[in-house]
């Protein structure tokens, strides 16, 4: 693949390769498996492993002289990856917990990183075979199983009853503050990437996030909603940043549809 060509032409093969690494868990998912923990206390399972080997595996074929920096792969130094102006960001399997709860809300992540901004973004969806996907000037676009993609958009929030997307696993303490600055809401409460998903889809209309989350975790959905119309931003509003420290890990952010809105409005105190 030539480094000049469009990020559009990477789309159907790296689509590809995100099914091939949803049908490896899918393989493990079905059947007996180890949980393990890892340092940060967070489960691992074979299936995280598949699915990387999967994807680090194709994307080499793919893009030779590009880095693949994925959850499950090689830690790469600072001092290193800060030399890398572009490489994939990859999390396997976002969602393990609700992969070992058997709820089907995991997803497989692949992005591109360019600049320290995601310029193409693949989130495939295992268990039903969905994918949301977009590159940077070619919109952000849903693909049911079997059938044809179709473009996606983040929706405008005009006040009034308002969606907001929430994590199944992680409900804090202070996300429940920040709904508290709200009359009239309804609570999606989902795992993995769906939430940012939703947000691009139109389906909520904002997921903020005050908890620990990874670069990996965000980046190809950072691009599906902002190629959708909406942003996925710190609490200041700016967006999210990728490969800038040492630390891999995120600020709180906001994933919003409506940019017109001063979300910063809705911080809880002590952020």
């Amino acid at each position: 693949m030539s480094p000049s060509a469009p990020y559009s032409e990477l789309l159907e093969p790296v689509k590809a390769v995100a099914h091939a690494a949803g049908d490896a868990i899918m393989k493990v998912y079905q059947g007996h498996y180890c949980v393990e923990q890892k340092s940060d206390d967070s489960p691992v399972t074979e299936a995280d492993y598949a699915a990387h080997n999967v994807i680090a595996e194709r994307l080499a074929a793919l893009t030779p002289d590009w880095p693949v920096l994925s959850e499950e792969g090689e830690a790469v130094a600072f001092e290193r990856r800060r030399q890398w102006r572009r490489y994939w960001l990859v999390d396997p399997l976002d969602g393990t917990r609700e992969f070992i709860k058997c709820n089907g809300e995991f997803t497989v992540n692949i992005a591109l990183i360019e600049d320290h901004r995601p310029v193409l973004g693949v989130i495939q969806v295992p268990v039903s075979r969905e994918c949301y996907f977009a590159a940077a000037g070619d919109g952000a676009w849903f693909q049911p199983d079997g059938q044809a993609a179709y473009a996606i958009r983040a929706r405008q929030w005009d006040g009034g009853n308002i969606t907001i997307a929430g994590s199944r696993s992680h409900r804090s303490p202070i996300f429940c503050s920040f709904l508290e600055f709200f009359d009239d809401y309804r609570v999606l409460s989902l795992g993995s990437s769906l939430k940012s998903c939703y947000v691009a889809q139109g389906r909520a209309d904002i997921y903020a996030r005050f908890g620990p989350t990874s670069e990996w975790d965000t980046a190809a959905a950072q691009c599906v909603v902002e190629a959708a119309g909406g942003r996925l931003t710190d609490l200041a509003l700016r967006p999210l940043r990728y490969n800038t420290k040492d630390s891999l890990i995120n600020p709180p952010f906001f994933a919003f549809g409506d940019r017109r809105h001063d979300w910063c409005r809705y911080v809880p105190k002590g952020r």
